[in-house]
């Protein structure tokens, strides 16, 4: 039986579609999904194209697939947020808005401080681990199993020091794809530490409200500081008390949702 490629919440038209991080860590946004699909069709596409090239592609595809009402809404979660942020620099007009929640750094130097503060949170065992799974992560020739089991090793790991007082540490995808982690990545970073990454954004012609936690370790000025002088409409909020994932967030979960509510409210018939 072959892995699901799209979930779809709620009834047509599909006005939005879902956007999940990892690279490489499909499903665990289903409960956005659904409590988004409580007033309009939503897209969950599960993407597990091994290049970031192959993951625009794909995106595009199942978009097509899920049947969405063109222009659509993109909320994307941490390397989603920049998937998003790429399909929106890439099809203009084919996106309506774009919401980046919790996104991974548009610089260098915000994205070694992501590094640095989930490593200063843990334990100095712990930290020992991490940096050893990291480094598997990083090996090229190392094999899938070991990859494998390193992703898992830095994913339990991270959750604990991505949050401030989640519900769960469970973000619940459905598997964990190490080499698109590895592949995807090496491809954002090198778009990231050229500029290209940041002036991409001088494309995008929707609106753009990034949603952020005030103790997630991915700063938030790495996403505003340099998105704002390209963005010609963009919008930011900072929700207190949350980390990494806001709605496994005891304190933040409803601000995020109510935030992101009023945001898809605003292109939508009342």
């Amino acid at each position: 039986m072959s892995a699901p490629r799209l979930r779809r919440y709620g009834l047509p038209p599909f006005r939005v579609a879902v956007l999940h991080g990892g690279p490489g860590a499909p499903g665990y946004l289903a409960p956005v999904a659904i409590r988004l699909a409580a007033r309009r069709g939503v897209l969950e596409p599960l993407q597990r194209a091994p290049t970031l090239t192959g993951q625009l592609d794909e995106l595009a595809e199942l978009l097509a697939e899920g049947e969405a009402q063109w222009p659509v809404t993109l909320v994307g979660h941490s390397f989603g947020a920049i998937l998003g942020y790429l399909f929106a620099a890439q099809h203009p007009e084919q996106v309506r808005r774009l919401v980046l929640v919790a996104s991974a750094p548009f610089d260098e130097a915000s994205g070694a401080a992501t590094l640095a503060t989930r490593l200063a949170r843990l334990d100095p065992a712990a930290r020992d681990t991490a940096a050893a799974a990291r480094a598997v992560l990083d090996d090229p020739d190392a094999s899938a199993p070991a990859r494998a089991t390193a992703m898992a090793t830095v994913d339990r790991l991270f959750a604990r020091a991505d949050a401030w007082d989640p519900v769960t540490l469970d973000a619940g995808a459905l598997e964990d794809l190490p080499e698109v982690y590895a592949n995807v990545w090496r491809a954002v970073r090198a778009l990231r530490a050229s500029g290209e990454l940041v002036s991409l954004g001088t494309r995008i012609r929707c609106p753009v409200l990034g949603l952020h936690g005030d103790h997630d370790p991915h700063p938030a000025a790495g996403v505003h500081d340099p998105l704002a002088p390209v963005l010609t409409d963009v919008r930011w909020v900072l929700l207190e008390r949350c980390g990494h994932i806001p709605w496994l967030e005891r304190h933040a979960a409803e601000p995020f949702y109510a935030a992101l509510d009023a945001e898809l409210r605003r292109d939508e018939p009342t």
